[in-house]
């Protein structure tokens, strides 16, 4: 599911927080085609750190704990449910991605459709209320 080139290394790295961390990486890498990357567990069954690869890009996931970020970055539990922020991740089989999402229990916000703009994307909300997008379509290649 994954775009295979690695030679380019991303500058932009999202990073976000989950109640069951240990869950979310499971699920984001069965869900989503997410790799393990790095682990590094904490006590009491809590993420301190990890990256998660999908082709080139990668996120960070730790588990919600109380530290100086949690007055500035907070999960949609705590907002109502609501994103500040999302991704967009480019996928090569936007359909194969889509139903993997959906058989997995993602929470379609926007089902897979064409877009003005060339190629096709869908949205959805991990089981935590995360927002993510996918698409066909890359932006950096006129040919998408």
């Amino acid at each position: 599911m994954a775009a295979d080139n690695k030679s380019i290394s991303p500058t932009i790295i999202p990073s976000m927080r989950y109640k069951d961390a240990p869950a979310a990486i499971k699920w984001l890498c069965k869900a989503f085609g997410f790799e393990e990357h790095l682990i590094v567990p904490a006590e009491d069954d809590m993420i301190a750190h990890a990256q998660l690869t999908f082709g080139n890009g990668m996120i960070m996931v730790g588990s919600l704990r109380d530290d100086e970020f949690i007055e500035h970055q907070k999960p949609p539990s705590a907002l109502e449910g609501y994103n500040s922020q999302s991704p967009y991740i480019i996928v090569e089989d936007i359909d194969k991605h889509y139903n993997c999402a959906v058989e997995s229990g993602a929470e379609v916000i926007v089902s897979l459709k064409e877009q003005d703009y060339g190629g096709k994307y869908y949205s959805c909300k991990d089981p935590e209320g995360f927002l993510w997008h996918f698409g066909s379509y890359n932006p950096w290649d006129s040919d998408s």
